[in-house]
């Protein structure tokens, strides 16, 4: 059993507004927990490549990634949404993100990893079809997850969004896909918002009022997503690993600890042993206070091998 965690030094040189919460030093102490936690297993570290724009075109109408293209500013910030900003080197990190995720499908269906984190940014799961918003440019997950069902032949994927924002743009992207079920837990109501109509057998979302805490956040996933996804025999997962859900991050209102996160991941951790060899894939998405990325994001990777 093998971990990847997987980066690249051109994520730190996107950057928005002075105190903006998305900002480099996310990556910077995950990247440092990562470096110097005492895993159980062995552990590699890859960058990044960058990927090419066929990738993103399954996710994404041409149209759009065409005008985040000619967008980039050569000096200074544009402003693309009230939260999102674009600087000279914002499309490189986007695009070495989405290569992480690239990287991390082929690592895992080459058996050359079981696990993998990818420790990038910007964050995709609010990136609609053809629209960014909610700091993010181009969705992550959901071009990974198009990839393998592209590259290796897939049928079925899990994606797990555990970010205090429900991830509008993986819906947008997968509703009317059933190849892929898309489980949300988020805190409702709060931004993007949230439709309950556009829930499905394949999109399952947990809306959570403010306040909830730990113990009745696992209620409420083990009885909405446990037995679905086992029933559903997924051939790969992917975690939207969001850690703003925590009760010290400074942009939400929800009480969930680090034991939460590992309860999470270990309860689909043994649902991916059972149907897909473990094979599973994290990427970063929300977490805003840099402790609790630092304390988090470890116990998280160490719990997808179990």
């Amino acid at each position: 059993m093998t971990i990847a965690i997987i980066s690249h030094p051109d994520c730190l040189l996107h950057t928005a507004t002075e105190g903006h919460p998305e900002c480099p030093e996310r990556v910077k102490v995950i990247q440092e927990a990562l470096t110097h936690y005492p895993f159980k297993v062995p552990v590699k570290f890859l960058e990044a490549p960058m990927a090419n724009k066929e990738y993103l075109m399954p996710a994404h109408d041409k149209r759009y990634l065409d005008w985040v293209i000619s967008n980039v500013p050569k000096e200074g910030l544009i402003q693309i949404d009230m939260d999102t900003y674009m600087n000279p080197y914002t499309l490189n990190a986007a695009l070495r993100a989405v290569g992480a995720v690239i990287l991390a499908v082929d690592s895992v269906m080459r058996h050359e990893a079981q696990a993998v984190f990818c420790n990038i940014r910007p964050p995709g799961h609010h990136a609609e079809r053809e629209q960014a918003m909610g700091f993010c440019f181009f969705n992550n997950v959901a071009i990974g997850a198009l990839y393998a069902l592209e590259k290796y032949h897939l049928e079925r994927i899990v994606i797990v969004d555990f970010d205090v924002h429900h991830g509008n743009g993986t819906q947008n992207i997968f509703q009317q896909n059933k190849q892929v079920m898309y489980c949300s837990s988020f805190q409702y109501p709060f931004y993007p918002g949230y439709d309950e109509e556009m829930d499905s057998d394949h999109i399952l979302s947990v809306p959570l009022e403010a306040a909830t805490r730990g113990d009745v956040f696992r209620q409420r996933v083990q009885a909405a997503w446990f037995d679905k996804i086992a029933a559903f025999r997924p051939q790969l997962i992917f975690f939207s690993a969001g850690f703003d859900a925590h009760k010290n991050d400074p942009l939400a209102e929800l009480g969930l600890t680090k034991e939460d996160y590992v309860w999470l991941t270990e309860q689909i951790a043994k649902i991916a042993k059972v149907h897909c060899e473990g094979k599973m894939i994290s990427v970063l998405e929300g977490g805003y206070n840099l402790e609790v990325l630092a304390e988090c994001v470890p116990a998280h990777v160490e719990a997808m091998v179990i």
